[in-house]
């Protein structure tokens, strides 16, 4: 209310947005009311270039098959030390939790005949 009251006393008028009150409208509108370069036009939408891209099925088959060897050619593919050391770092893990999950499981059916007297 007292920005009203001191806008009116002032003889200003009080900034209606936000650009208004970072001053970025009035410097654009001072210097002759220049546009940012590139504005004026509507942006294009995503449709037009989608469909620009596509073509029969056969090529966009072929397109994707040579996008997946590009992308495999990149991979770092394992040595063979790295490989018989990875397996074996899996297999040790695979085969710790087989032996925990199969004691917590022999545990709490050892409890369960307790409680129920089976």
């Amino acid at each position: 209310m007292s920005d009203e009251r001191d806008s009116e006393r002032s003889g200003q008028e009080r900034p209606s947005t936000a650009a208004d009150r970072r001053g970025r409208r009035s410097a654009a509108s001072s210097d002759g009311g220049s546009v940012t370069p590139g504005k004026g036009r509507a942006t294009p939408s995503r449709g037009a270039t989608a469909t620009a891209e596509k073509g029969s099925l056969f090529a966009r088959l072929a397109r994707f098959l040579r996008e997946v060897v590009a992308e495999l050619r990149k991979v770092i593919w394992p040595t063979r030390s790295q490989m018989v050391t990875y397996t074996i770092v899996v297999l040790v893990f695979v085969s710790f939790m087989i032996a925990l999950v199969f004691a917590l499981d022999s545990l709490f059916a050892e409890g369960v005949a307790l409680l129920f007297g089976n």
